[in-house]
């Protein structure tokens, strides 16, 4: 009984955490890194065809959004996650490779004009979403699982996004049980659309997120519809647009809620029929999500609305931009507009052409609505640089770079203690993960030293043993190398069928004679065609 930690330790994004129990190999998600890596993570223990199966905490990128790589690299096990998360994942994933397979192409395209540049794969391919998302196993809230033999699972509303959760996973092996508890990504309270997060009273071990561990939130509730209806008329005033970079899913659908109520209440004086363009596929697709998951996770301040008859995320004004065409034309428009786009930190997506036409305007606004990882676009511009380079061309930056401070689905370090407070029985140890490095280790000393709770931020290739209660090894930190984009994966998923063909035929041990004899003819006809 071993967890072993991958990614997002000492890290705010890539989380990834592997179980062995039973012989049985778990995945706790599998995300992708964004902005600077800080730290190299560890590879799988095993071969991802070995994987048997993944538990998601909730749908965001950096904590799905490796899946399908997994799937290409000859994964065939279950994912489980809640019924709104398999909804949301259904259309991230594919906008994931969407967006990967873009890139490749417009650096293939930039490669022909420059002398000795390799050809570039995405890390992925569509194929790979769509095979990763047909092993998708969709479950409710609050129901245990008994996902294996020794091993139980339930999944616990956290309040971070539309299907979040923590897991709770009960594990029997030798006949000794333990239980552990991944927090997932824990909720800031009071959040537009979405319930609070919901505790959980027992567990011997904690894999817990600290991404504000080191901060609070602002002391004071602050009114965020004035806050945006302020900003709104300032910029409108001097003829501009304000341009959001706003994540698809869960933040897009907070805004589209503080809009509605702005334009309900006639806030913006002068601007009773401002315009409001989605300009994302996958948020339009998220927003429909979010309704079709009403009754599932909204909170009772939404949930008043939908019994008055009120779409809470809707509301005349509202423009949906679905085609390349439709997205082009909203900055031909001079009329003063609210531009929602993906992606949130400003790395991909059709938000880097709206920063494009709109960052050098004075007139404009750039507001922030979310947190912005070290190294991406969207940091540098909250930090203050005059200049941003965007599709090889260099922009300077004129319009007014702006923030609401405080709008987070994260909890912030007091939201962190509540949650872990929340034991009726102070765990064995709680494992801090997903959190900057200084912050994971401030927040583990805070755990220790101020609520006597035994906590420890381990490293990525750190390996525990749950039933001794021990490290086994302890993960060297080792810092992370630029990275080189490789010119092919299709060797690697040459390899990676062989490694899957190896599990499979391990899988089939002790069937009967007859099959495997005809299994092993099978593959010596097909090693006899290509060993040539």
């Amino acid at each position: 009984m071993k967890l072993m930690f991958i990614g997002a330790d000492h890290e705010v994004t890539g989380s990834c955490h592997y179980l062995n129990v039973n012989d049985k190999h778990i995945l706790v998600d599998y995300g992708m890194q964004q902005g600077v890596e800080v730290f190299e993570n560890a590879p799988l223990p095993v071969d991802s065809a070995c994987i048997d199966y993944v538990l998601l905490t909730h749908a965001h990128v950096d904590h799905s959004g490796m899946l399908p790589l997994l799937y290409a690299k000859g994964f065939r096990g279950q994912v489980l996650m809640t019924d709104a998360s398999a909804d949301l994942c259904s259309i991230m994933l594919r906008d994931c490779a969407h967006i990967q397979q873009q890139e490749a192409e417009w650096k293939n395209r930039k490669a022909k004009r420059a002398a000795g540049k390799d050809a570039v794969e995405p890390i992925y391919k569509m194929e790979d979403a769509d095979g990763l998302i047909k092993l998708i196993v969709p479950c409710h809230y609050d129901q245990i699982i008994d996902l294996c033999e020794g091993v139980k699972i339930r999944f616990t509303d956290v309040g971070h996004l539309l299907g979040s959760s923590s897991i709770e996973v009960w594990m029997n092996e030798g006949g000794v049980e333990k239980k552990i508890v991944f927090s997932g990504d824990i909720g800031n309270k009071d959040q537009p659309l979405i319930k609070d997060p919901k505790k959980t009273p027992e567990a011997d071990y904690v894999v817990m997120e600290s991404t504000y561990g080191d901060r609070l939130h602002a002391t004071e509730r602050i009114d965020y519809v004035a806050e945006l209806a302020k900003v709104l008329k300032e910029t409108f005033d001097k003829g501009g647009n304000v341009v959001i970079p706003s994540f698809a899913v869960g933040r897009t659908q907070e805004m589209l809620y503080f809009l509605r109520k702005i334009k309900a209440d006639r806030m913006v004086e002068g601007y009773p029929d401002f315009p409001v363009y989605v300009d994302s596929p996958l948020a339009v697709e998220a927003t429909g999500i979010f309704q079709k998951n009403i009754y599932n996770c909204f909170d009772e301040e939404a949930m008043d609305l939908v019994r008055k008859g009120i779409n809470p995320i809707s509301f005349p004004g509202l423009k949906l931009a679905i085609t390349s065409d439709e997205s082009k034309m909203i900055n031909f428009d001079d009329t003063p507009k609210v531009i929602l786009s993906a992606s949130g930190m400003c790395e991909a997506g059709r938000i880097r052409h709206h920063l494009k036409h709109n960052l050098w305007r004075e007139e404009c606004t750039i507001l922030f609505v979310g947190y912005q990882a070290i190294g991406t676009l969207g940091r540098a511009l909250i930090d203050g640089t005059k200049e941003v380079k965007l599709f090889g061309e260099p922009i300077e930056v004129r319009a007014r770079i702006d923030k609401i401070v405080g709008l987070s689905g994260h909890a912030d370090k007091a939201g962190l203690l509540e949650w872990v407070k929340g034991f009726e029985k102070a765990p064995q140890k709680v494992f801090v993960v997903h959190g900057e490095d200084s912050v994971c280790e401030a927040f583990a000393q805070c755990l220790c030293e101020e609520h006597d709770i035994n906590a420890y931020a381990p490293f990525s290739g750190t390996l525990y043993d749950l039933l001794e209660d021990r490290i086994v090894k302890e993960g060297t930190p080792v810092h992370a190398k630029k990275k080189v984009q490789t010119v092919s994966n299709t060797f690697t998923r040459l390899l990676a069928a062989g490694q899957r063909l190896l599990a499979v035929i391990k899988h089939n041990e002790g069937g009967a004679n007859k099959d495997l004899a005809k299994f092993a003819d099978q593959i010596n006809s097909l090693c006899d065609k290509w060993d040539r």
